[in-house]
């Protein structure tokens, strides 16, 4: 039986319900919290988790969902592009947050 391929959004619904409900945004080198408009550094920053998507009929439609909790303990997802069309400036910020702030289970390793 082929397993079926789950989506960002499904994921995103997964967190949402586990409370990580903060939505973070990347702009002006730090990402942002979309609600207090706080802009965290790189080292603020805890992966917990992530997900690797590649699009199936389209190879440039590629995505890496991270599953964050930040220094204050905010608990939220931000989704970002890899590949081609990836923003060289925002994979530059998640390959700066620190190797121990990434959980055992997020393998930082599989992402740089």
């Amino acid at each position: 039986m082929k397993k079926e391929q789950r989506h960002e959004t499904d994921y995103i619904k997964k967190y949402q319900e586990e409370g990580y409900t903060a939505n973070f945004l990347f702009e002006n080198g730090c990402l942002l919290d979309s609600e207090t408009k706080y802009a965290y550094k790189p080292e603020e920053i805890f992966i917990v988790a992530h997900h690797r998507y590649e699009g199936m009929s389209d190879p440039d439609d590629m995505s890496i969902l991270y599953v964050i909790q930040t220094g204050d303990q905010k608990k939220g997802t931000h989704l970002i592009g890899y590949g081609p069309t990836a923003d060289l400036e925002e994979a530059e910020f998640f390959k700066d947050i620190p190797e121990e702030n990434y959980s055992v289970n997020a393998d930082i390793h599989k992402l740089t």
